[in-house]
């Protein structure tokens, strides 16, 4: 057990530091044994005790072990390095010394991260490791934090290519040693101070990197409003800067994950929301907020974002060259030689290569256009997803005027003009259908004037100036991408989901008849049908779009039944329906909703429809929509709810407002109690619902939540969703529409504290 820590300058402190001086050396009057010296050397790594630098050993000493152990000369050189980076030194010969010290680590850094790292853990003491173990890192920071020392009032500088250096040295060692980055992130003015590194292109890809790696294991986030003139910073990037920068950006702006599963389900969240409105606003909040102040931040990376990808040299010698540099995608070195290829035409190929182990050549002969063209798709990924969180986050409504103005190319005088006149909303304001050309935009008034139905409003205050151009709008364009994707691909999620925010909302005929005469449904029936598609992602969005399209349009319901022709096709159907509630209760709800609402209309087109249509048939019956009910609620409880099954209670409240209206609440109610008894489980589905129901008031009736979703979704108004679940919770049991009343007394529990953390 390691001893107490001595008053500094003690006499038992002496007694310690002397006794740690001759265990490293075996032992008095023995030979040093190198084990014993490394085995210090941890030791005070980790107590700041005793041995930590090749400072503390006799360069004598440390020849005459490096012959036997084969450091490769590496303590030997710290003590140079040591000596020759005082305060007073010119860092000519310290940079000399780090150019002999960077290639013994880089190369043991490449065959790390290429096949060959298994001749590299051969080793019994690698070069990284005994660089660490002799002070290097902490010898390293302290060289390039010198700047930030002042003597008598001048401030001492380094050049960029000596910064360089120490980066590399330190990056490639946070590559191969375990541990050295963890060490690193918590030296929190070390991280900031890194940061300032990055005003220089010479040094920028290695800060970046550096930092990159450090965040990732930092236990705290760091504030980005603790960075020196980080407005000018940014601002003073290029573009190519700028997109490397969003891979920081993208740790800096997102809320930590804790690594507990329990966060994401609502219970949680509304747990910690109250939690952060006592605490004040997160890190991530705070560094959102601070990228506000950045002059033509957001215009940059909508600029980024909508940049054309480099023209491929087609798929064929696309892959080929994927090959050739394989091995180079996790080397350091890769990604300055390909800022080199970005800012080519701008810097006219200046600066040697020789420092980065690559020949004289034009960087464009030396690197494939198809590692350009990765390197473009891999920095846009990390722009869009900065965007992504910034649209989400608290600073959302700041940040949306921006984005919508930056990807349509307006100036950013324009937010402010437009929101003053009154007329951003509607002339800009997310406009769902800038999305169509104007030749689509006229075939959506065409179809609203043959249906006889109003045109929507938002149609009609589309600035037809900003819509697309060319023969396909951009929606019409990822509908035929879409078909082109194979069934299992994952892909398709993101295409359906795209599609659905576009029928989103308060349900639109035309915008329904649009994607259905472009064969939308045809498709969607075909991946769950014929080709039987297992992938439960692609089908839930398959599932949620399917509703969208199909809630109170009887063409569509007719288009169903045209597909699905066949007793076989519809049990394929149902079964994937009813493999997975989860995925497929949104469809059930609009199947639901729309029976409901044609059985209200006199009309020989839809009644046609409700005597043909197999799916409307299923869902009318009685005992149909008590199995979707009862399972709906058996699914789910409080302490599992998430933001993707909450929809399986909204959908079995929908079911019960419906029978309420018909007044068959209390009949619904009945069953679910005999349905409970016949499972053996008295109670317990109705004890579950009630407190499900309880936890939907505080959950949807807080000030901040929006009840419009539902009200969309189903037509309902929300004061009869709140009307229908107090209802549901009256604790009289005389009331026939109240759950207790169904639950007896043996088996009542409906007080439980589900809230408590």
């Amino acid at each position: 057990m390691a001893a107490a820590p001595a008053a500094a300058g003690s006499g038992v402190g002496r007694g310690r530091r002397a006794a740690a001086t001759v265990a490293a050396w075996g032992g008095w009057g023995g030979r040093p044994r190198p084990g014993n010296i490394l085995l210090q050397l941890r030791q005070g790594q980790l107590t700041g005790r005793g041995l930590v630098r090749a400072v503390q050993f006799t360069e004598t000493f440390l020849t005459e072990r490096d012959k036997q152990s084969k450091w490769s000369g590496i303590p030997q050189l710290l003590l140079k390095l040591y000596a020759t980076s005082h305060l007073h030194s010119d860092f000519i010969e310290c940079q000399n010394i780090l150019k002999e010290i960077s290639p013994l680590l880089s190369m043991e850094a490449m065959a790390f991260v290429t096949e060959e790292r298994k001749l590299t853990q051969e080793t019994t003491y690698p070069n990284t490791y005994i660089f660490d173990l002799f002070g290097g890192v902490d010898l390293l920071v302290e060289i390039l934090m010198r700047p930030t020392i002042s003597i008598r009032g001048q401030k001492l500088k380094i050049s960029d290519e000596m910064s360089k250096d120490c980066l590399s040295i330190l990056y490639n060692t946070c590559v191969c040693t375990e541990g050295v980055t963890k060490r690193l992130a918590e030296k929190n003015d070390f991280v900031i101070f890194l940061f300032t590194l990055m005003t220089s292109k010479k040094t920028f890809l290695q800060t970046a990197t550096l930092i990159e790696d450090i965040l990732g294991v930092k236990k705290e986030m760091i504030r980005l409003d603790e960075v020196p003139n980080l407005s000018s910073l940014v601002s003073n990037f290029d573009q190519q800067q700028l997109a490397n920068f969003c891979r920081i950006l993208a740790v800096t702006i997102s809320e930590m994950d804790t690594g507990n599963d329990d966060k994401h389900t609502l219970l949680a969240k509304n747990a910690q929301q109250k939690k952060s409105l006592s605490l004040g606003p997160s890190a991530a909040e705070i560094n959102q907020a601070a990228l506000l102040s950045i002059p033509g931040f957001v215009e940059r990376l909508c600029k980024l974002a909508t940049r054309k990808v480099s023209e491929s040299t087609g798929t064929a010698s696309f892959l080929q060259e994927l090959e050739e540099w394989y091995t180079w995608l996790d080397n350091a070195l890769v990604l300055d030689a390909l800022m080199r290829v970005a800012n080519e035409e701008s810097e006219h190929n200046q600066g040697a290569s020789e420092e980065n182990g690559l020949p004289h050549t034009s960087a464009r002969t030396q690197l494939p256009q198809s590692m350009k063209i990765m390197h473009e798709i891999m920095y846009k990924l990390e722009v869009l997803y900065v965007l992504c969180v910034l649209l989400m986050g608290r600073q959302r409504n700041q940040y949306e005027p921006r984005v919508l103005l930056g990807t349509w190319g307006l100036p950013s005088t324009t937010s402010s003009t437009l929101a003053e006149t009154g007329f951003f909303a509607s002339s800009l304001g997310w406009n769902k259908y800038l999305l169509l050309n104007n030749q689509e935009l006229n075939e959506l008034s065409a179809i609203s004037l043959k249906a006889n139905i109003p045109e929507v409003e938002a149609v009609l205050n589309t600035d037809r100036s900003l819509v697309c151009d060319g023969k396909r709008g951009l929606l019409t364009r990822l509908l035929q991408v879409m078909k082109k994707e194979p069934a299992e691909s994952s892909f398709r999620f993101w295409q359906a989901r795209a599609v659905e925010s576009f029928l989103r909302g308060t349900t639109s005929y035309a915008d329904q008849m649009f994607l259905l005469k472009r064969g939308l449904l045809e498709h969607i029936l075909y991946c769950i049908v014929d080709s039987e598609c297992k992938s439960r992602d692609v089908l839930q969005s398959y599932f949620d779009l399917l509703g969208e399209l199909m809630k109170f349009n009887v063409d569509a319901f007719k288009r169903f039944n045209k597909y699905i022709n066949t007793d076989a096709k519809f049990q394929v159907f149902l079964k994937q329906i009813n493999s997975s509630l989860v995925d497929s209760n949104m469809l059930v709800r609009c199947v639901t909703l729309s029976l409901d609402r044609f059985e209200n209309q006199v009309d020989m087109k839809v009644a046609e429809v409700l005597s043909e249509c197999r799916l409307l048939a299923y869902i009318s019956q009685v005992p149909t929509q008590m199995s979707f009910l009862f399972r709906l609620i058996n699914i789910i409880h409080v302490q599992t709810l998430t933001q993707e099954n909450v929809s399986c209670l909204n959908t079995s409240l929908v079911i019960l407002m419906l029978a309420r209206r018909k007044e068959r609440l209390p009949l619904y109610l009945r069953l679910l109690q005999r349905m409970e008894h016949s499972k053996k489980y008295p109670g317990f589905l109705l004890n579950n619902f009630h407190n499900l129901l309880r936890f939907w008031q505080q959950h949807y009736l807080h000030k901040d939540k929006d009840s419009t979703c539902l009200e969309n979704s189903s037509c309902i108004s929300f004061s009869y969703w709140k009307e229908t679940v107090s209802i549901l919770l009256n604790p009289d049991r005389q009331s026939p529409s109240a759950l207790v009343s169904y639950i007896e007394e043996p088996y009542m529990d409906i007080d439980r504290d589900f809230t408590e953390e």
